[in-house]
């Protein structure tokens, strides 16, 4: 013979599961409340700050251009600070 369940079991059931499906809503809203006023506050980093593109802007417009974009940065010496010491090390 079998049992038979009580009435009240199948109604117990739908309880945890619409309460479990509410917690899991609950901490999804959370976590996406958290993350978009963490990426709201910070500035993207593919945009330029205008400020600093019209400070190097009126650098590069006050200098004379030599035709040597590396010896302008400072990341290599100019042809005309070469000296003739010798060969290359």
């Amino acid at each position: 013979m079998t049992e038979r369940p009580e009435p009240s079991q199948p109604l117990q059931r739908i309880k945890v599961g619409l309460i479990g499906l509410f917690a899991v809503v609950l901490l999804i809203a959370l976590a996406s409340a958290i993350l978009g006023s963490a990426t709201r506050d910070q500035s993207p980093a593919g945009l330029a700050q205008g400020n600093l593109v019209a400070q190097i802007a009126a650098g590069n417009a006050s200098g004379a251009a030599t035709g040597e974009p590396l010896a302008e940065m400072g990341v290599a010496p100019s042809a005309g600070n070469v000296q003739d010491g010798g060969a290359p090390r």
